[in-house]
């Protein structure tokens, strides 16, 4: 094996600091005059909501963007950093959070190119793996640089970024939102990774929407709000409901009281349900399940095990392979979307703007996609009421606190969050008595977030079943009476909300045995 250096290089750079950045985009201040600095040896965290300014401000620092006033200091120095080249000449990297990795290649392959060869035009991949197994071994990063990415999980092809980026001398690393994928144990690992390269003298900047990841990890924390800096901080002594009302202005509640669960009848049934992915694989594995009247059952996983393939079944919106799927003891197996609305199935999508809009009609229009043909919409069963649209959509804006100008806004012109929101005013407005929430809160902000979070609860006290699937495990943890965990298109475990151990979670995400008290 190969042996760890003795000796690691030290990190050439010791401080860098942006002055008064400003980044404007068409009717957009996207970065009002942000000050922002990181040491050597720390880890500083950037929080805020969804449009804060934070990707904004690192693409400045990653060259991806130019700021239009204020400069970058390196060792004190002002640097200009026009392109990702330059910032990896100036020791800068960014592992992003969607991997830059071409997955027919091997991890070293991916790590040479666009790297100057001995060899001329043939990649050193000789070379760059030995270097890449003495990296590997001294943080502790097990990959194996031969295999090709590919092949490799996420959590490893993860950490072929990371490698990709101490091998080109990244001193300062830019970390977008790097949990965001992992299971828990998966995100231990990287932390210990991240303790080790600060330790080494690296300087880190850790991007992500997880409070409790953010305080367990950083020295320092940054909050933007509405593209300006608000403060900041040491960690020590911060607590997550002090960095979410910086980054909303307002006192927000991260734990719901919660009601004991009224489990009622059984609404929706499946029984060895199969179904092929987008690519003609198998993406769902002879799935079985049970949702009951006022309970919230979370599925959880690691992206693309089969989540987004489960709802797509229930809502009518992809056709199954195997099995059968009941809604109140009826048969909906072959059923299509319009037929299972109308026993009672209310659908909030994974992908909003593709599946649960159409971003050209106004708010209007979108609240009534469903029923724009019921009786109380309708004249002489002919012709749209617009008036009564019109109400409708008022009331639902007051109702679900939609920030808009009005019903007759074109929807794409609205934010995340509030796209989300109508989404669900539409969906709940039907007093539905099953709800697939897929992803809920993706993309949407801490604000939203809980918003969203007190309406589930809400129905779910009402007595509707609710399947929720996310990713997001806290969100899961928050909510769900029961959780299901999915790997490789089946169900592989079933935990009570009361009997929930992180670890016994993340092993049977990650598709290993969760191992047993004593082992």
């Amino acid at each position: 094996m190969t042996q760890p250096i003795n000796q690691p290089v030290t990190p050439a750079i010791q401080q860098l600091q942006m002055q008064g950045i400003v980044k404007r985009f068409p009717g957009v201040l996207a970065v009002n005059q942000v000050d922002f600095e990181v040491r050597a040896g720390e880890i500083h965290a950037l929080l805020g909501e969804n449009g804060a300014g934070k990707s904004t401000l690192m693409k400045m620092l990653y060259g991806l963007y130019q700021p239009d006033a204020g400069r970058i200091l390196l060792n004190g120095a002002p640097v200009n950093i026009r392109s990702p080249h330059d910032a990896i000449q100036q020791g800068i990297g960014m592992i992003h959070q969607h991997f830059m990795l071409v997955p027919s290649l091997t991890a070293a392959e991916n790590v040479a190119l666009g790297m100057r060869s001995s060899r001329g035009l043939v990649l050193d991949t000789d070379r760059v793996g030995a270097q890449l197994r003495e990296l590997a071994a001294r943080y502790n990063l097990k990959v194996d640089p031969d295999i090709p990415v590919w092949q490799l999980a996420v959590g490893e092809q993860q950490r072929v970024e990371i490698l990709r980026a101490l091998y080109r001398g990244a001193a300062l690393l830019i970390l977008d939102e790097p949990t965001a994928v992992l299971t828990p144990q998966e995100v231990d690992d990287l932390f210990r990774v991240l303790r080790q390269m600060t330790a080494d003298g690296h300087a880190l900047i850790f991007i992500s929407h997880k409070l409790h990841e953010v305080l367990a990890i950083s020295q320092r924390v940054t909050v933007l709000r509405d593209g300006q800096k608000v403060a900041t901080i040491p960690t020590a002594g911060a607590t997550r409901l002090k960095l979410a009302e910086m980054m909303v202005g307002r006192p927000v509640v991260l734990e719901y009281e919660r009601q004991p669960v009224q489990r009622g009848a059984a609404r929706l049934s499946l029984h060895e349900v199969s179904a092929r992915n987008d690519r003609g694989h198998e993406g769902l594995r002879q799935v079985s399940l049970r949702l009951c009247s006022g309970e919230i059952v979370g599925v959880a996983g690691v992206s693309g095990n089969g989540q987004r393939e489960l709802a797509q079944v229930i809502a009518g919106l992809r056709p199954i392979t195997g099995g059968s799927i009941q809604v109140d003891g009826r048969p909906v197996t072959t059923a299509d979307p319009a037929a299972i609305n109308a026993l009672g199935v209310s659908h909030i999508p994974e992908e909003r703007m593709v599946d649960g809009v159409i971003k050209e009609f106004t708010v209007a229009e979108n609240l009534v996609l469903q029923e724009h043909g019921h009786p109380r919409f309708t004249r002489a069963g002919l012709f749209m009421n617009f008036r009564r649209i019109g109400e409708a959509c008022r009331e639902a804006i007051k109702a679900y606190e939609i920030k808009t100008p009005g019903g007759d806004t074109p929807i794409k012109n609205l934010s995340g969050g509030n796209i989300q929101k109508l989404v669900l005013a539409r969906e709940l407005s039907r007093r539905p008595q099953v709800l697939i929430a897929a992803q809920p809160t993706r993309g949407v902000d801490i604000g939203a977030t809980e918003y969203i979070h007190r309406r589930l609860l809400a129905e779910r006290d009402r007595g509707t079943a609710i399947l929720l699937i996310s990713e997001d495990l806290d969100e899961i943890l928050a909510l769900s009476d029961r959780i299901l965990v999915m790997y490789e298109g089946r169900i592989v475990g079933e935990i009570p909300r009361e009997q929930v151990n992180i670890q016994q979670l993340g092993a049977l995400m990650a598709g290993s045995s969760p191992a047993r008290p004593g082992d």
